[in-house]
């Protein structure tokens, strides 16, 4: 006898506790997910009246992260296919879809924000960071600013991107044979910058205004004579020391060495203040750690870092700055194969608190396509390990072995399933070149979900 479903329409707003148990047909895929009742906490797209069903995996707290277009709609067909069948999960689940955020002027990322402090783990779908395209069409009250932006700088730490390594697709850079880790710091620099266009011939003055009311601190930058462009950007000494943890953490806990690159050479003293805070607490904190597991930290310039890491085999942790590591993580996504195949985990100073995404955006061309009814094939697996690193992180926290060999089982499966030949198209082009793809060399959308699904449970059984 089927359970009556919970209506959406009565969920509130507030997180709310929903153990999900059993899942009833999906709906067609071609109801767009993105059109729900934008103001109301979706805990999954049908589930049941709470029943606990004694063959599951239990699971620990986890937030649950809805975003926009093809991401959105993979992200549900995820959950349906090959988390919630298998997990009694808890699911604190907050919809950061573009027009939610517009409908509560973006209060919601704070209120996500404040739940993976909350409970620790942190899973998000791709979501859209508007232009003055996007703000005309969702008809946006304001442009809004990057939701990623928005919770990293809530919860600090820093953001890790390794590659996801499959043997048939090929590398750009073929000496790679091990991981390079991107530990990038996602705070200010550029990303929190005031810049503007300067009109005509002047000064451009940098002051600084001590809050104790001492004497302040002022610059000449530069005396225009004419037209052109100014920019300020700022970090703080708290913000890099987190960084220095969380990377110096990070590496020793992977056992892989730990570079830091700058431009200390030009930027003597901006740069300088990261050189000197992570040499500081390596040396009285880390050292005899690192010493201990056989690894080392070093400082080293950007440019020769990046010839460095080119010519390596790679296995070391990279740590960047803000920007350096904006463009470093796709430029090493790409060396390996595919940005598609990349993970990406925000690590907290703490060590406990953990926010897990892919490294891509929200696949918009796929879903023109998608709303069209035309057929896509679109790659869920920088999705599928969002889940996964997440899960592995709950697992640690709740010393889980079932759920930490459930999610590496799910990781396994989609690497041999790539390697026993089922793909999407992308991964297809990588391996044969755009122009020799034929549609048999790779799988639709949901058939490559589906097929993922059928090996997950032979694996589990």
């Amino acid at each position: 006898m089927s359970m009556p479903l919970m209506s959406l329409e009565n969920l509130e707003y507030e997180p709310v506790k929903a153990i999900q148990m059993l899942i009833l047909p999906t709906p067609p895929i071609r109801q767009n997910p993105c059109k729900t009742s934008s103001s109301k906490l979706i805990t999954a797209n049908y589930i049941t009246e709470s029943k606990m069903v004694a063959d599951k995996i239990k699971s620990g707290p986890v937030v649950d992260i809805l975003g926009d277009e093809m991401t959105r709609i993979i992200w549900d067909e995820i959950k349906n296919k090959l988390i919630l069948p298998f997990l009694d999960i808890e699911l604190h689940t907050y919809d950061l879809g573009i027009e939610n955020r517009d409908k509560t002027e973006d209060k919601v990322t704070v209120d996500c924000a404040e739940a993976i402090k909350k409970y620790n783990v942190g899973i998000k779908c791709a979501t859209i960071t508007p232009d003055e395209a996007r703000v005309k069409e969702f008809n946006l009250k304001k442009m809004w600013k990057s939701p990623n932006g928005t919770i990293r700088n809530i919860l600090g730490g820093t953001v890790f991107r390794e590659a996801i390594i499959c043997k048939n697709v090929p590398r750009l850079v073929s000496g790679w044979k091990k991981p390079i880790i991107i530990g990038r710091h996602a705070h200010a620099d550029q990303y929190k910058a005031t810049d503007f266009v300067v009109p005509g011939a002047g000064t451009l003055l940098m002051t600084f205004k001590p809050k104790d009311g001492g004497e302040p601190i002022q610059h000449v930058v530069t005396e225009y004579e004419g037209a052109g462009v100014a920019l300020g950007m700022y970090n703080t000494d708290a913000s890099i020391i987190d960084f220095a943890h969380s990377s110096l953490k990070y590496a020793l806990e992977r056992k892989l060495p730990l570079y830091l690159s700058t431009k200390n050479t030009i930027l003597k003293k901006y740069d300088g203040r990261f050189k000197d805070i992570f040499q500081e607490i390596y040396e009285k904190e880390y050292k005899a750690k690192y010493e201990a597991a056989g690894i080392w930290y070093e400082h080293r310039l950007i440019d020769d870092m990046v010839a460095q890491a080119m010519k390596s085999e790679g296995g070391f942790v990279w740590a960047c700055k803000n920007y350096d590591g904006d463009v470093q993580s796709d430029s090493v996504a790409q060396g390996y194969g595919s940005l598609g195949l990349m993970t990406s985990v925000l690590i907290c100073p703490d060590g406990k608190t953990v926010e897990a995404e892919a490294a891509h955006g929200t696949v918009t061309r796929h879903y023109r396509f998608w709303q069209q009814g035309k057929e896509t094939s679109t790659n869920p697996i920088a999705s599928i390990f969002a889940w996964t690193q997440g899960l592995l992180h709950r697992a640690k926290l709740d010393n889980n072995k079932d759920l930490k060999n459930f999610a590496e089982t799910l990781e396994k499966v989609c690497i041999d399933t790539i390697e026993s030949g089922f793909m999407t198209k992308d991964l297809a082009i990588c391996i044969k070149g755009m122009a020799n793809v034929q549609r048999s060399d790779y799988l639709e959308t949901i058939e490559f979900l589906n097929k993922l699904a059928d090996n997950l449970k032979k694996a589990l059984a």
